[in-house]
């Protein structure tokens, strides 16, 4: 089985959970955890390498991160691809077909800039690129409806549902859509979308039980995970900087040795 094949399967029953990584090293760590698959972050992985998110990094930095990711961890993997990393349908294709060469199983692509009729024609020029170069990848569209606020309350899960048809036809393979938490509204999703259903960690979503119950089949960290670390960081490192009283910088810490070993061998 390919690892688009294997990833693909871990969409087809109960809950895939996924505590997106922005390096090699993240993601090694959340696979020793216990993760099934590892995702990254667009944010974390930009910020990573010195650049702002959305649309920003070059496709170059974007490329290191899943070779060594490849070479770091032994389950499946997805990447966060944004727009695409191209300003065409085929620019986009040849990015994702690059992505796909350095083993990663799936991709994320969104709809929120460049709307869902251009969306849609990547997905099917990215699909139509994949099978012609004899490789596999799995289509995760993200529409930002809910993100970006696209439609009045009340009417998001039907244009939600409409974008879901048509990225099905394109050849998608799943239904992200980060910023929802209403339980009602995630339960239709998931009813009627053409597509297992990906949602978000959110301030008030529901735990992974009752989103399982609900039909949802993957849910993703996103950005959160990134941000909290970097909120530790900063406090750790502001206060060593003021007062350089080291307890505060080494306590809690998880062992070098433990860190060190988790890491393959060059």
């Amino acid at each position: 089985m390919t690892a688009a094949a294997d990833f693909r399967r871990l969409h087809q029953d109960g809950l895939l959970i996924l505590p997106n990584a922005w390096d090699a090293g993240s993601a090694r760590l959340i696979e020793s955890l216990g993760a099934r698959a590892i995702a990254t972050t667009s944010c974390g992985v930009a910020w990573s390498h010195g650049y702002r998110d959305g649309d920003q990094m070059p496709l170059a930095p974007l490329l290191h991160t899943v070779k060594t990711i490849a070479r770091a961890v032994s389950v499946p993997f997805t990447i966060d691809m944004e727009s695409g990393y191209g300003a065409t349908a085929r620019e986009v294709a040849e990015a994702v077909v690059a992505v796909a060469a350095e083993g990663a199983a799936g991709i994320n692509i969104e709809d929120g800039i460049i709307g869902p009729g251009e969306a849609a024609l990547r997905i099917e020029t990215i699909r139509e690129a994949l099978v012609k170069r004899g490789l596999d990848l799995f289509i995760n569209a993200r529409t930002d409806v809910y993100l970006r606020g696209l439609a009045p309350k009340g009417e998001q899960v039907a244009l939600s549902l409409g974008r879901a048809s048509v990225y099905r036809d394109a050849g998608a393979d799943g239904l992200f859509t980060p910023g929802v938490v209403d339980l009602e509204e995630i339960a239709a999703l998931a009813k009627d979308s053409p597509l297992p259903l990906n949602v978000m960690a959110r301030p008030g979503l529901p735990g992974a039980a009752e989103l399982a119950k609900l039909g949802v089949r993957r849910l993703s960290a996103g950005g959160a995970i990134s941000e909290v670390v970097y909120t530790h960081v900063a406090r750790l490192a502001g206060g060593f900087l003021k007062d350089g009283v080291s307890d505060a910088v080494t306590a809690d810490a998880m062992p070098y040795p433990a860190i060190n070993a988790l890491m393959p061998e060059a």
